[in-house]
């Protein structure tokens, strides 16, 4: 057989050589024509939405568009002398979808704790045994953890599997009808990480035994959609998440004296805190002045909360997508407030460590002007409070919450729109709420300042990125890109949106966003429905930008390779290099002196001298990688011919891109 294989195989390539003798082979990948693609991929699962009608081209929800809804009523307490939460749940799940579910998919991510899970770039503080479940009901029937998986056509039986993954997965022997409703229970606890070796978000969940981070801290139910169904993907530390919105009841025990901070409002002010923390509180939405609720020599029970043994603080929010929280006995609160726009005042509250307090010293002026300046640029903030909570993580978001100092408040702050109230999924799309993060920071930091923003250059700069085996396209599922995860989740879209802006213009894509904004409010966009609606919205297919953008890696690479006169016209030859196109754009200065500039359809006046001169994409289109720009501005003698000069389009070489040559 290996005889036979290997004459068949040389039999083949003398066949390809003889085919192939009179043909070149390519030694460059240098062109004089491309291929241009003008349309996006539609993979299965976006074009079974658009046939069940769940969504459509015009990039909104569709008329049947549904969503899983979760309520969850939790019961748990902290034992710092053990570091330990110990929980008790209820999830009542809401079966909106059309399907009958076989399953229920649990997430579990204290399991990437454990010494045998899979991880990515992310180390935990310290080794623990993981989520930790001791009891598991369904539609009130207790599910048999120690029983063997359900095997090959084997009728369904009430089973749980992956319960040491941070994916596990309960087959039911009765599935949850279309439109029904089931009540799981679950009893679990598990071990807050701490210590220094913490790396990456998320790794180290307390300092010592005197404050506590909770997050990611009780299995919750993982998403169902109409694109996938079950979203099955693993943990593995550095991509974020994807759940269901729902209402949180939550009640937290900890020892007299701890302060509790989290998701939601409190509901017992009275059973926790001493009059005069009520009193303050009271006070917080009166001015922008910062009041201490409770400062550093209010230490203890009887001081800081009220006496006695353990106290238990509960916290509601409605239309949320994930609870968080915080604890010490060491707590400094402080408030203050934030005017949002349609709604009115409402509490920014903040606790941290005495020694800490450095970090904390404008951070409620930050998150003032944040959430007011993203509240004008989209919508008003959704929620009714916000707290900044001090810890190990200083750089991570939930509702209403984020584990945050000064540092980092404006950037957590703007989560509260990516993905709190717009549930994108991040453990694929992580461009959807970060790099969208990273694009409303940069406006948010001309605000502050008093400027305008300016995004010029920030298009120009992924030219000198392109290329990098190590970048995975923005499509490829952020859970497994690798090294490149920084760039292709948080600083690649402000780039896009650069080029976006050079295209239509900025203002443009801020009105477009904010009615994206509006449409999916509380729901759950996939990328596609972004790309449409902005084609939509901007009056344009766009297409070829997004597929340029989104599912590859490549750039323009422009460059001006001739500039000659014809009479009164002047001939500028543009290339494009890349196998991304963009429109040409020409600034041109003339002269001081000299005859009037004639105007042309295509250009305006910047100045008496200078003028911007512009074609649409559309002349890359027939393929040739050449362009001859014909400028009719009359006799008037050129002095500087510029190409990009906003420096919105891709491009490395930018000595190249001016007539004369520098």
């Amino acid at each position: 057989m290996r005889f036979l294989f290997f004459l068949l195989l040389l039999s083949s390539s003398l066949v390809f050589a003889q085919e192939n003798e009179s043909r070149p082979l390519r030694t460059s990948i240098k062109t004089e024509t491309r291929d241009i693609r003008k349309y996006i991929p539609m993979t299965n699962s976006i074009r079974k939405a658009f046939e069940q009608g769940t969504r459509d081209f015009t990039g909104k929800p569709g008329p049947n568009y549904w969503q899983l809804e979760t309520d969850f009523t939790i019961n748990a307490s902290l034992d710092p002398s053990t570091q330990t939460i110990t929980g008790s749940e209820k999830i009542l799940v809401h079966n909106n979808s059309k399907d009958d579910l076989n399953q229920i998919v649990l997430r579990l991510d204290h399991n990437i704790f454990r010494a045998d899970v899979p991880r990515g770039f992310s180390t935990p503080a310290e080794q623990t045994e993981g989520m930790i479940v001791t009891r598991i009901k369904v539609g009130g029937e207790t599910v048999d953890l120690e029983a063997a998986p359900v095997r090959r056509n084997e009728s369904p039986q009430l089973r749980v599997s992956g319960l040491n993954r941070t994916v596990a997965t309960i087959t039911l022997s009765n599935p949850i009808k279309a439109g029904g409703t089931v009540e799981l229970e679950i009893d679990w606890n598990t071990k807050l990480p701490g210590g220094d070796n913490g790396r990456g978000h998320r790794m180290t969940q307390r300092f010592d035994s005197t404050l506590f981070q909770p997050t990611q801290w009780f299995p919750r139910l993982a998403k169902y959609d109409d694109l996938r169904g079950w979203e099955t993907n693993d943990y593995l530390g550095p991509a974020e998440f994807f759940n269901n919105f729902g209402r949180f009841d939550v009640s937290l025990t900890v020892p007299a004296g701890w302060i509790v901070s989290g998701t939601g409002i409190l509901q017992n002010p009275k059973e926790v805190l001493t009059p005069k923390a009520i009193q303050k509180l009271s006070k917080v939405l009166d001015s922008d002045e910062e009041l201490t609720i409770v400062g550093e020599d209010e230490k203890g029970a009887g001081k800081s909360t009220l006496s006695g043994e353990k106290l238990t603080w509960r916290f509601v929010a409605d239309k949320v997508n994930d609870f968080a929280w915080a604890t010490s006995d060491r707590f400094i609160w402080k408030a203050t407030r934030a005017m949002i726009p349609d709604k009115g005042p409402i509490p920014i509250h903040m606790v941290f460590i005495p020694e800490r307090e450095r970090f904390f010293e404008d951070a409620g002026e930050r998150t003032r002007h944040a959430l007011e300046f993203y509240s004008k640029l989209w919508s008003p903030y959704p929620f009714p409070q916000l707290t900044l909570q001090d810890g190990p993580s200083a750089g991570m978001e939930y509702p209403m919450v984020i584990n945050s100092n000064q540092g980092a408040a404006d950037h957590e702050t703007a989560h509260q729109w990516w993905p709190m109230m717009l549930g994108t999924n991040e453990t694929r799309y992580g461009w959807m709420d970060e790099g969208f993060n990273q694009y409303m920071n940069i406006l948010s930091a001309a605000d502050a300042a008093g400027l305008p923003y300016d995004l010029d250059g920030y298009g120009q700069r992924y030219g000198r990125i392109s290329g990098s085996e190590d970048e995975a396209p923005l499509m490829w599922s952020a859970n497994y890109a690798g090294p490149g995860y920084g760039f292709q989740t948080y600083q690649k879209t402000p780039l896009m949106l650069s080029m976006l802006g050079g295209i239509v213009g900025d203002e443009a894509v801020i009105n477009a966003m904010r009615k994206y904004t509006a449409a999916w409010a509380y729901k759950h966009p996939s990328p596609w429905d972004y790309m449409f609606f902005m084609n939509h919205e901007l009056g344009q297919n766009l297409e070829w930008f997004w597929y340029y953008w989104l599912f590859t890696t490549e750039s323009v690479e422009g460059s001006i390779k001739e500039v000659k006169s014809e009479g009164e016209h002047t001939i500028v030859t543009v290339r494009q290099d890349g196998e991304m196109p963009s429109p040409v754009v020409l600034q041109v200065e003339f002269e001081e002196d000299g005859p009037a500039i004639k105007a042309m359809q295509n250009a305006k006046m910047l100045d008496p001298t200078t003028v911007e001169v512009s074609w649409p994409v559309s002349v890359w289109f027939d393929g040739d990688r050449t362009f001859e720009a014909v400028l009719d501005f009359g006799a008037r003698k050129i002095k500087k011919i510029t190409l990009d000069p906003h420096g919105r389009f891709p491009d490395n070489n930018l000595e190249d891109n001016s007539w004369p040559r520098q």
